[in-house]
């Protein structure tokens, strides 16, 4: 079963690439959940470079769970840090993962933050 899992994600985040490119005017934003944690970067595909990244370790280092709050928490964090850098608009990459809980909850905080996508 987890093989099965992980060959549909795999596939689903090929034809996700296929679309979306982050430039250095558009950033794309990459989403990665764990067990353990939910990490977020903004990348420019042509230079590859990471321009600016967030993580719920870096949030709360003494909790090993991640629930919807602490992702909404990683999106503004991220959103802060972007500004910071002068990016205001990405492209999203939900990395093969669906669109709900933790991910959602990463790009509304995001928005939340002044990203927009």
């Amino acid at each position: 079963m987890a093989i099965i899992k992980v060959a549909r994600r795999s596939r689903i985040k090929q034809m996700i690439r296929k679309r979306v490119t982050g430039t250095q005017e558009k950033p794309r934003l990459s989403v990665f959940r764990s067990n353990t944690a939910i990490y977020a970067q903004i990348i420019d595909d042509r230079q590859a470079k990471t321009l600016v990244s967030a993580s719920s370790i870096d949030i709360d280092k003494a909790s090993k769970s991640v629930n919807i709050e602490k992702s909404k928490n990683v999106g503004l964090a991220l959103a802060q840090k972007a500004k910071e850098k002068g990016i205001t608009s990405v492209v999203f990459d939900r990395n093969g993962y669906l669109y709900h809980g933790k991910v959602k909850a990463l790009a509304e905080g995001a928005r939340e933050g002044g990203l927009q996508f």
